[in-house]
C-alpha cells in the first residue's frame, strides 16, 4: 500500500509539475507578446482582438452584388442640391419692398451674433426714404460659403450680400457673377488661431515669432496639433487655406513648392471640422493644441482668453457689403443708404459685439483673386489626404423606423452624392436591422465599385426589423481593419446613417475602446423627424466626428460637403 501511495504522490508531483511549467510558458508568452511594443502598438492590437471577437458573435449575413448604371445626368445638378432658401431664416422682415441682404451668422443672428440685425431693425424703425421712395432692409442668415453658392448656380439670389470677407466676393465673381461695391467694411473682424498659452510661447520661443509660416512649420513638424473648418463652406477655413498656400510661395501659391508644403502641413491636421463647436469640443479633450477662430467669438469668451492665445492670419474678416448682378438702380442706393447708416449709428454696439478689434493688422500679401481660389479649392480636394488613401464603409440603418421617407431619403442622398468621393479611395456597404448584412464589400471607388455600390443603394436597402446600431458598426470596423492591412497607411472612417434609434445588438460602450484605439472616427447623419440626435452625437464624439441632422431638403448638400472635406 505504501508503495501504491507513494507511486500515485510521485505521479501527482509529476503532473503538478507539467501544469506548472505548461502556465509557466503561457505566461511568459503573455509577457512577452507585447515586448518592445508602444503603447499604441498595445492598443490597437487590443481593439482588433475585440472586433474580432464581436464581429464573431454578430456573424453577418453577405448579400449578392447588384450593378447599377451610373449615370451623372440622372443625379441632382448643382442647384436642385441646395434646400430651398426659405430653409435659411429672414432675422429681419423689412416689408414689402425691403431690399433683401444675405448676411453671415456672426451679425445676422441674435444676441452677440446680432449686429446687423439690429442695425436693420433701427434702420427700418426710422421709416427712410432713398430718392423719395421707401427704403427698408430684409436680412436673412445666410452662411458665406452657402451664398455663394445659391448666386452662382442661379438657385435664388439677394440685392445685396455681406460675407465674413472679401474672398468670397472674389470667388463669387470667379464663377461668373458680377458685384458691385457698396463697402469694403461694414464691421471689423479678423480671422485667427486660438492657441494654448503654454503651446504660443513655445513657438514663440522656438521660431521666435508666433506667424502663419511658424505655425504651418510647426504643425508640418508633429509640434503642434490644430484644426480648422472646411474650407469650401466657412470663411476662416478658405482663408486658413488661402493663408499656408501663399506662405509656401506668395508669388505662385498652386505652384509644385506651395503644394508640397501644404501637403506637409495637412498631414499633421487629425481632422478638417465641419464646425467650429466640433473644434472646441476637440480642444477641451485635449485632442488639439489650438483651432482656427474668429476674433470676436475670443473676444466674448472668457474661458477662451484664459486658456488661449489668439493668434491672427491672413486677410481682415471686415464684412463688406456688395451689390449682386441685378439689383436695380434703387436697392443700390438703399444698400449704400444702409452702409452709411450703419457706419455712422453701429461703432458702439460693434465694439460691444466683439468687433472692431487689431484694427492694426492687415495681411502682408494681396488677397488672391477669385480664379485662384477656386483653383486652390480644387487642390485642396486632391492634396488635403496628404497623399493617403481614405477607406470608408457606409453603415445604413434598414430598420422599420426607418421604412417610407427616411429610407427613400438616405438612398437618394448617396446615390446623389457618391460623385464627390474620390475614385482613388476605397468604398464598403454594410446595413442593419436586428441583423447585420455586408452589401459591399470595401474596393475601390473606380465605375465598377460605383456602379456595385449605386445598385446595393438602390436596390439591396429594404427596411423592417429592430435596430442594432453597434453591430452594423462593428461589421463596418472589422471590414475596415480587415482592409488596414493591405493598406496601412489608409485613413479609416464609418459613416452611419441612421435614425439612432436603437432597441437591439450590442452597446456604445461594448465598442467604444475599440473605436477608440483603432482611431476610426464615425460620421453620423441623422434621419428622419424622430431621430435620436443624442445616441448619434456620443458616436461620433468618440474620435472627433462629427453628426449631422439634415432635413430632406439639404442631406445630399451636406453629404457633398462633408465628402469633399474628407474624401
Amino acid at each position: 500500500m505504501a508503495e501504491k501511495r507513494g507511486g500515485a504522490a510521485g505521479r501527482f508531483v509529476f503532473v503538478g509539475a507539467l501544469v506548472l511549467v505548461f502556465a509557466l510558458a503561457l505566461g511568459g508568452l503573455w509577457f512577452f507578446r507585447n515586448f518592445g511594443k508602444s503603447d499604441r502598438v498595445i492598443s490597437t492590437e487590443d481593439a482588433g482582438r475585440t472586433i474580432d471577437r464581436l464581429y464573431k458573435s454578430i456573424d453577418p449575413d453577405s448579400a449578392s452584388p447588384i450593378k447599377e448604371a451610373v449615370d451623372v445626368s440622372d443625379m441632382l445638378d448643382e442647384a436642385d442640391e441646395l434646400p430651398d432658401i426659405d430653409t435659411c431664416e429672414i432675422t429681419v422682415n423689412g416689408g414689402e419692398g425691403g431690399v433683401e441682404v444675405w448676411a453671415s451668422g456672426e451679425k445676422a443672428g441674435s444676441g452677440t451674433d446680432g449686429w446687423m440685425r439690429e442695425m436693420a431693425e433701427a434702420y427700418n424703425a426710422e421709416g427712410r426714404t432713398v430718392d423719395g421712395e421707401p427704403a427698408s432692409i430684409t436680412l436673412r442668415k445666410v452662411a458665406s460659403g452657402l451664398s455663394v453658392d445659391y448666386i452662382a448656380t442661379g438657385k435664388a439670389a439677394p440685392a445685396g450680400y455681406t460675407p465674413s470677407n472679401m474672398l468670397w466676393v472674389r470667388l463669387l465673381n470667379a464663377r461668373g457673377v458680377a458685384t458691385t461695391t457698396v463697402t469694403e467694411r461694414t464691421v471689423g473682424n479678423l480671422a485667427g488661431i486660438a492657441l494654448t498659452t503654454e503651446k504660443r510661447d513655445w513657438l514663440a520661443s522656438e521660431y521666435g515669432t508666433t506667424d502663419i509660416s511658424a505655425i504651418t512649420d510647426a504643425v508640418a513638424s508633429g509640434n503642434l496639433v490644430i484644426g480648422y473648418t472646411n474650407p469650401n463652406t466657412s470663411a476662416a477655413g478658405l482663408n486658413l487655406l488661402a493663408s499656408a498656400l501663399d506662405r509656401y510661395d506668395s508669388a505662385n501659391p498652386l505652384s509644385d513648392t506651395a503644394l508640397e508644403g501644404f501637403t506637409s502641413f495637412q498631414a499633421n491636421i487629425p481632422f478638417v471640422a465641419m464646425t467650429t463647436q466640433q473644434m472646441r469640443d476637440a480642444a477641451q479633450r485635449g485632442s488639439l493644441d489650438g483651432f482656427v477662430t474668429e476674433l470676436q467669438v475670443y473676444q466674448l469668451d472668457s474661458d477662451l482668453q484664459r486658456n488661449y492665445a489668439f493668434l491672427p492670419f491672413g486677410w481682415r474678416h471686415d464684412n463688406p457689403l456688395v451689390a449682386v448682378d441685378g439689383a436695380t438702380a434703387h436697392q443700390q442706393a438703399v444698400l449704400a443708404d444702409f452702409a452709411d447708416y450703419c457706419a455712422q449709428n453701429g461703432k458702439a454696439l460693434a465694439d460691444e459685439y466683439g468687433f472692431n478689434q487689431m484694427d492694426s493688422y492687415d495681411s502682408e500679401s494681396p488677397m488672391p483673386e477669385g480664379g485662384t481660389l477656386m483653383r486652390e479649392l480644387e487642390a485642396y480636394k486632391q492634396a488635403k489626404d496628404a497623399g493617403s488613401t481614405v477607406i470608408a464603409v457606409f453603415v445604413c440603418d434598414v430598420s422599420g423606423s426607418m421604412d417610407g421617407e427616411p429610407i427613400r431619403t438616405l438612398q437618394s442622398s448617396l446615390v446623389n452624392s457618391m460623385r464627390y468621393i474620390g475614385t482613388n479611395n476605397y468604398v464598403g456597404l454594410v446595413s442593419f436591422s436586428g441583423d447585420v448584412t455586408i452589401n459591399l464589400p470595401i474596393a475601390r471607388f473606380d465605375m465598377n465599385q460605383q456602379s456595385l455600390f449605386k445598385g446595393a443603394v438602390l436596390k439591396g436597402l429594404r427596411a423592417s426589423g429592430n435596430t442594432a446600431t453597434i453591430d452594423g458598426i462593428i461589421v463596418g470596423a472589422k471590414l475596415l481593419q480587415d482592409a488596414m492591412v493591405d493598406h496601412p497607411d489608409a485613413k479609416p472612417m464609418l459613416f452611419v446613417l441612421s435614425d439612432g434609434q436603437q432597441n437591439a445588438g450590442h452597446t456604445l460602450k461594448d465598442v467604444e475602446s475599440a473605436l477608440t484605439g483603432l482611431r476610426i472616427p464615425v460620421y453620423t447623419i441623422a434621419y428622419g423627424d424622430e431621430a435620436d440626435l443624442a445616441s448619434l452625437k456620443a458616436i461620433s464624439a468618440i474620435n472627433e466626428a462629427t453628426t449631422l441632422s439634415a432635413s430632406t431638403d439639404d442631406i445630399t448638400y451636406q453629404l457633398k460637403n462633408l465628402f469633399n472635406a474628407n474624401m
